[in-house]
């Protein structure tokens, strides 16, 4: 695997900064499996491309405020980007300052949150913190925006990068692919026969690291939560009875499906996966995606890249730039059928 076969050229306009007005107002670009006859939609639409009978996934992870900000006890300023709470006063974090702090050191983080260093795992630190971290992340934290979002988060992004069916608190970065769904499109799917169903990915801090020579090597990623339960089980199983499709919305959803089948067929799985999806995986429950643009060189394009086809993949998003889609969490979105 060579990172620099999944590469792109973007024009950096082309980064969506904002989110639009309306969650249903971005555009979507339906990449139809065996050919380059592209269409062209307002995401409002995307029910123009389900069946009655199809079965559209879901991932109900709530984005926690993870981002503080703050200086060691011995000066300089240091930012923090929650990975996961592992105890009320304990956290697996990411840290960024000018030099990394070392094991036992204090950190000062506003407005009066104190933190120890106990240890390091691989790049994340564990802190101890001098309260309970969650409640305090929910009044004092900021909204974790990806680094390619170059303004400080503001009060419009505690609601508009959540999606609206968000329920289960534990990611740090939102399943971007729902967030162009609003209540009445997903009254209005149900209501044309499409169901729908939900399972739980908590997005990782990890999700912004670049990929590490080790992950290539081992085929493996950061470990993610996540829980797939019986009904959901069930409900795939009624779609494929039907004859209908399972449309999973994000990558988030393809990944937690495919691991939860690893053992051969789809099971209910609660637990971590490190799945990595690369072209030649297999795939055996996800039939077509909903998927915002991904950053070149990154897991999630070479996931996508499995499920279409590389060189596919590859020209859809040439002619995405060409007509000046908006990319990345913000940005617009592609249907995507799977490749042969």
């Amino acid at each position: 695997m060579d990172p620099a076969d999944f590469n792109y050229d973007l024009p950096e306009e082309l980064i969506a900064q904002a989110p639009l007005t309306q969650r249903g107002a971005s555009r979507l670009l339906y990449v139809p499996a065996g050919d380059e006859v592209y269409r062209e939609l307002s995401f409002r639409n995307v029910g123009d491309l389900l069946r009655p009978g199809d079965l559209l996934v879901l991932n109900d992870t709530r984005v926690i405020p993870g981002r503080l900000y703050g200086a060691k006890a011995s000066g300089g300023k240091v930012e923090m980007l929650l990975e996961r709470i592992l105890e009320p006063d304990l956290a697996l974090v990411q840290l960024r300052s000018s030099r990394s702090p070392k094991v036992a050191s204090q950190l000062l983080f506003e407005p009066d949150l104190q933190a120890t260093v106990e240890g390091r795992e691989g790049a994340f630190f564990l802190l101890r913190f001098s309260q309970e971290l969650r409640p305090f992340l929910e009044v004092h934290g900021h909204v974790p925006l990806p680094p390619y979002i170059h303004r400080a988060d503001d009060s419009a992004d505690r609601e508009r990068y959540q999606t609206v069916f968000a329920q289960e608190p534990g990611a740090v970065a939102a399943p971007t692919a729902g967030l162009h769904f609003d209540k009445e499109l997903l009254a209005d799917l149900a209501g044309k026969g499409i169901e729908q169903a939900r399972l739980t990915l908590h997005v990782g801090a990890g999700t912004f690291l670049p990929l590490r020579p080790e992950q290539l090597a081992a085929g493996r990623l950061h470990s993610e939560r996540i829980v797939v339960d019986a009904d959901l089980c069930a409900a795939v199983a009624r779609t494929r009875k039907r004859g209908g499709r399972v449309v999973a919305v994000g990558t988030t959803v393809v990944r937690a499906l495919e691991s939860a089948a690893s053992g051969g067929e789809l099971s209910p799985c609660k637990g971590e996966t490190n799945i990595f999806i690369v072209p030649g995986y297999k795939f055996a429950v996800v039939d077509a995606m909903i998927t915002n643009f991904h950053l070149p060189e990154s897991s999630l394009l070479m996931l996508v890249s499995a499920f279409h086809g590389h060189a596919a993949l590859l020209a859809a998003y040439r002619h995405a730039v060409e007509q000046k889609f908006r990319f990345f969490s913000y940005g617009d979105a592609m249907f995507l059928e799977r490749g042969a």
